[in-house]
Protein backbone atom coordinates (compact mmCIF):
# COMPACT_ATOMS: atom_id res chain seq x y z
CA UNK A 1 0.00 0.00 0.00
CA UNK A 2 1.35 3.30 -0.86
CA UNK A 3 2.04 6.24 1.39
CA UNK A 4 -0.54 8.13 -0.51
CA UNK A 5 -3.41 5.39 -0.42
CA UNK A 6 -2.22 4.90 3.32
CA UNK A 7 -2.74 8.49 4.21
CA UNK A 8 -6.64 8.65 3.41
CA UNK A 9 -7.34 5.69 5.65
CA UNK A 10 -9.10 6.56 8.88
CA UNK A 11 -6.51 7.57 11.70
CA UNK A 12 -7.29 4.41 13.93
CA UNK A 13 -6.25 2.21 10.58
CA UNK A 14 -3.02 3.86 10.16
CA UNK A 15 -2.43 2.79 13.88
CA UNK A 16 -3.34 -0.58 13.50
CA UNK A 17 -1.13 -0.92 10.38
CA UNK A 18 1.85 0.67 12.22
CA UNK A 19 1.21 -1.88 14.79
CA UNK A 20 0.54 -5.16 12.45
CA UNK A 21 3.63 -3.54 10.15
CA UNK A 22 6.28 -3.99 13.31
CA UNK A 23 4.69 -7.35 14.75
CA UNK A 24 5.73 -8.82 10.47
CA UNK A 25 8.50 -7.19 10.22
CA UNK A 26 9.63 -9.47 13.66
CA UNK A 27 10.60 -5.98 15.67
CA UNK A 28 7.80 -6.68 18.24
CA UNK A 29 7.77 -10.35 18.82
CA UNK A 30 5.27 -12.13 21.23
CA UNK A 31 5.02 -10.90 24.43
CA UNK A 32 6.49 -7.66 23.44
CA UNK A 33 5.20 -4.63 25.02
CA UNK A 34 3.48 -2.43 22.30
CA UNK A 35 3.26 1.36 23.15
CA UNK A 36 0.43 2.62 25.36
CA UNK A 37 -2.83 4.55 24.60
CA UNK A 38 -0.50 7.96 25.78
CA UNK A 39 2.52 6.76 23.49
CA UNK A 40 -0.05 6.74 20.63
CA UNK A 41 -1.82 9.68 20.98
CA UNK A 42 1.77 11.60 21.10
CA UNK A 43 3.45 10.23 18.24
CA UNK A 44 0.42 10.22 15.83
CA UNK A 45 -1.05 13.36 17.19
CA UNK A 46 -5.05 11.15 17.65
CA UNK A 47 -7.62 11.37 19.98
CA UNK A 48 -7.26 9.24 23.21
CA UNK A 49 -10.54 7.63 21.30
CA UNK A 50 -8.78 6.55 18.35
CA UNK A 51 -5.86 4.99 19.74
CA UNK A 52 -7.97 3.18 22.25
CA UNK A 53 -9.74 1.41 19.17
CA UNK A 54 -6.90 0.63 17.17
CA UNK A 55 -5.56 -1.62 20.40
CA UNK A 56 -8.82 -2.52 21.13
CA UNK A 57 -9.19 -3.90 17.38
CA UNK A 58 -6.17 -5.33 17.19
CA UNK A 59 -6.90 -7.38 21.00
CA UNK A 60 -10.66 -8.66 19.84
CA UNK A 61 -8.71 -9.96 16.79
CA UNK A 62 -6.59 -12.11 18.52
CA UNK A 63 -3.10 -9.70 17.53
CA UNK A 64 -2.78 -8.47 21.52
CA UNK A 65 -3.06 -8.98 25.19
CA UNK A 66 -4.03 -6.24 27.14
CA UNK A 67 -3.82 -6.49 30.78
CA UNK A 68 -5.78 -3.94 32.62
CA UNK A 69 -3.57 -1.67 34.27
CA UNK A 70 -0.60 -3.18 32.86
CA UNK A 71 -0.72 -2.43 29.29
CA UNK A 72 -0.75 -4.49 25.56
CA UNK A 73 1.05 -6.94 24.26
CA UNK A 74 1.51 -8.95 21.47
CA UNK A 75 0.07 -12.01 21.71
CA UNK A 76 1.48 -15.61 20.73
CA UNK A 77 0.38 -15.87 17.07
CA UNK A 78 1.24 -19.75 16.83
CA UNK A 79 -2.34 -19.97 18.94
CA UNK A 80 -4.48 -18.25 16.51
CA UNK A 81 -4.80 -19.33 12.60
CA UNK A 82 -4.95 -15.68 11.52
CA UNK A 83 -5.95 -12.44 12.95
CA UNK A 84 -8.35 -12.09 10.54
CA UNK A 85 -11.96 -14.12 9.35
CA UNK A 86 -10.94 -15.26 6.45
CA UNK A 87 -12.57 -18.88 5.01
CA UNK A 88 -11.87 -20.80 2.32
CA UNK A 89 -14.31 -21.78 -0.58
CA UNK A 90 -14.08 -25.27 0.09
CA UNK A 91 -14.81 -24.28 4.00
CA UNK A 92 -18.12 -22.02 2.88
CA UNK A 93 -19.30 -25.16 0.91
CA UNK A 94 -18.87 -27.70 3.06
CA UNK A 95 -20.75 -25.42 6.01
CA UNK A 96 -23.27 -25.66 3.57
CA UNK A 97 -23.49 -29.11 4.08
CA UNK A 98 -22.06 -29.96 0.30
CA UNK A 99 -19.37 -31.08 -1.56
CA UNK A 100 -16.31 -29.17 -3.00
CA UNK A 101 -13.65 -30.54 -5.87
CA UNK A 102 -11.24 -28.39 -7.79
CA UNK A 103 -9.87 -28.38 -11.15
CA UNK A 104 -6.93 -27.35 -11.64
CA UNK A 105 -6.38 -24.96 -14.93
CA UNK A 106 -3.07 -23.87 -14.47
CA UNK A 107 0.07 -23.66 -11.71
CA UNK A 108 2.35 -22.33 -13.12
CA UNK A 109 5.70 -19.27 -12.68
CA UNK A 110 5.15 -15.79 -14.58
CA UNK A 111 6.36 -12.87 -15.35
CA UNK A 112 4.74 -9.46 -13.61
CA UNK A 113 3.12 -7.62 -15.89
CA UNK A 114 3.46 -3.60 -14.60
CA UNK A 115 0.06 -3.14 -13.10
CA UNK A 116 1.18 -6.75 -10.86
CA UNK A 117 4.38 -5.34 -10.72
CA UNK A 118 2.88 -1.98 -8.95
CA UNK A 119 0.29 -4.31 -6.81
CA UNK A 120 3.41 -6.45 -5.48
CA UNK A 121 5.59 -3.39 -4.95
CA UNK A 122 8.09 -4.94 -7.20
CA UNK A 123 10.14 -4.29 -10.62
CA UNK A 124 8.42 -5.03 -13.85
CA UNK A 125 8.99 -8.71 -15.00
CA UNK A 126 10.00 -9.99 -11.32
CA UNK A 127 8.71 -13.67 -11.16
CA UNK A 128 5.38 -14.60 -9.53
CA UNK A 129 3.65 -18.01 -9.00
CA UNK A 130 0.01 -17.96 -10.53
CA UNK A 131 -2.72 -20.72 -9.95
CA UNK A 132 -6.10 -20.56 -11.55
CA UNK A 133 -8.47 -23.08 -10.42
CA UNK A 134 -12.23 -23.81 -10.61
CA UNK A 135 -14.38 -24.61 -7.44
CA UNK A 136 -17.08 -26.72 -7.66
CA UNK A 137 -19.77 -26.52 -5.34
CA UNK A 138 -22.19 -30.40 -6.30
CA UNK A 139 -20.39 -30.66 -9.51
CA UNK A 140 -21.33 -26.75 -10.27
CA UNK A 141 -18.57 -24.48 -10.92
CA UNK A 142 -19.47 -21.90 -8.29
CA UNK A 143 -15.76 -19.99 -8.19
CA UNK A 144 -12.97 -19.24 -10.64
CA UNK A 145 -10.35 -18.36 -8.52
CA UNK A 146 -7.16 -16.33 -10.42
CA UNK A 147 -4.03 -15.87 -7.92
CA UNK A 148 -0.79 -14.83 -8.03
CA UNK A 149 1.71 -15.51 -5.23
CA UNK A 150 5.26 -13.86 -3.99
CA UNK A 151 7.66 -16.11 -4.23
CA UNK A 152 9.61 -15.92 -1.14
CA UNK A 153 6.92 -16.06 0.98
CA UNK A 154 5.16 -19.06 -0.04
CA UNK A 155 8.24 -21.03 -2.15
CA UNK A 156 6.72 -24.47 -2.47
CA UNK A 157 3.69 -23.06 -3.87
CA UNK A 158 3.63 -24.65 -7.00
CA UNK A 159 4.66 -28.39 -5.57
CA UNK A 160 1.25 -27.71 -3.73
CA UNK A 161 -1.76 -30.31 -4.68
CA UNK A 162 -4.59 -28.15 -5.08
CA UNK A 163 -7.15 -30.80 -4.62
CA UNK A 164 -6.22 -31.52 -1.55
CA UNK A 165 -5.87 -28.11 0.06
CA UNK A 166 -6.70 -24.88 -1.26
CA UNK A 167 -4.56 -21.56 -1.99
CA UNK A 168 -6.05 -19.94 0.92
CA UNK A 169 -5.88 -22.56 3.46
CA UNK A 170 -2.21 -23.35 2.44
CA UNK A 171 -1.15 -19.42 2.76
CA UNK A 172 -2.66 -19.02 5.85
CA UNK A 173 -0.11 -21.91 7.14
CA UNK A 174 2.96 -20.60 5.68
CA UNK A 175 2.17 -16.84 5.47
CA UNK A 176 0.06 -15.58 8.37
CA UNK A 177 -2.55 -13.35 7.39
CA UNK A 178 -1.72 -9.55 8.61
CA UNK A 179 -4.29 -7.57 6.49
CA UNK A 180 -6.26 -7.82 3.94
CA UNK A 181 -7.91 -5.84 1.39
CA UNK A 182 -11.21 -6.40 -0.32
CA UNK A 183 -13.03 -5.15 -3.81
CA UNK A 184 -16.15 -6.57 -4.81
CA UNK A 185 -17.81 -5.31 -8.39
CA UNK A 186 -20.37 -6.66 -10.32
CA UNK A 187 -18.75 -7.18 -14.17
CA UNK A 188 -19.37 -9.04 -17.48
CA UNK A 189 -17.07 -12.12 -17.67
CA UNK A 190 -14.81 -12.37 -20.45
CA UNK A 191 -14.82 -15.87 -22.49
CA UNK A 192 -12.70 -17.65 -20.55
CA UNK A 193 -14.51 -16.89 -17.54
CA UNK A 194 -18.05 -17.94 -18.77
CA UNK A 195 -17.35 -20.80 -19.82
CA UNK A 196 -15.12 -21.83 -17.07
CA UNK A 197 -18.04 -21.09 -14.48
CA UNK A 198 -20.36 -22.70 -16.98
CA UNK A 199 -22.35 -19.29 -17.49
CA UNK A 200 -25.09 -17.74 -19.92
CA UNK A 201 -23.76 -15.18 -22.28
CA UNK A 202 -26.17 -12.19 -20.61
CA UNK A 203 -25.01 -13.43 -17.34
CA UNK A 204 -23.26 -10.85 -15.11
CA UNK A 205 -20.52 -12.29 -12.49
CA UNK A 206 -19.81 -10.71 -9.02
CA UNK A 207 -15.61 -10.03 -8.88
CA UNK A 208 -13.91 -9.80 -5.55
CA UNK A 209 -10.29 -8.65 -5.45
CA UNK A 210 -8.43 -9.47 -2.77
CA UNK A 211 -4.96 -8.57 -1.25
CA UNK A 212 -3.38 -9.88 1.89
CA UNK A 213 -0.26 -9.20 3.28
CA UNK A 214 1.93 -11.05 5.57
CA UNK A 215 5.43 -9.20 7.36
CA UNK A 216 5.00 -6.39 5.89
CA UNK A 217 4.44 -7.40 2.33
CA UNK A 218 1.65 -8.45 -0.15
CA UNK A 219 1.75 -11.80 -0.23
CA UNK A 220 -1.11 -13.01 -2.71
CA UNK A 221 -3.23 -10.53 -5.18
CA UNK A 222 -6.65 -12.84 -6.21
CA UNK A 223 -9.67 -12.52 -8.61
CA UNK A 224 -12.23 -14.26 -7.33
CA UNK A 225 -14.95 -14.61 -10.06
CA UNK A 226 -18.78 -16.11 -9.06
CA UNK A 227 -21.76 -16.76 -11.28
CA UNK A 228 -24.06 -13.35 -10.36
CA UNK A 229 -27.09 -16.32 -10.80
CA UNK A 230 -25.50 -19.30 -8.22
CA UNK A 231 -23.41 -17.18 -5.99
CA UNK A 232 -24.79 -14.39 -3.03
CA UNK A 233 -21.89 -12.74 -0.48
CA UNK A 234 -23.46 -11.91 2.85
CA UNK A 235 -22.14 -10.53 6.24
CA UNK A 236 -23.01 -9.76 9.46
CA UNK A 237 -19.90 -6.95 11.40
CA UNK A 238 -19.99 -4.81 14.76
CA UNK A 239 -18.93 -1.84 15.03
Amino acid sequence: MSKASASLQPLYLQVKRHILDNIGSGKWGAASRVPSENDIVKSFGVSRMTANRALRELRDEGVLVRIAGVGSFVADQHAHAHPLEIRSIADEIRRRGHVHRAEIVALERVRAVAELAEDFGIAPRSELYCSVIVHFENDRPIQLEDRYVLPKLAPDYLKVDFNQTTPTDYLIKVAPLQEAEHLLRAVMPDERTRKLLAMKRDEPCLLMIRRTWTAGQIASVAQLYYPGSRYELSGRFRP
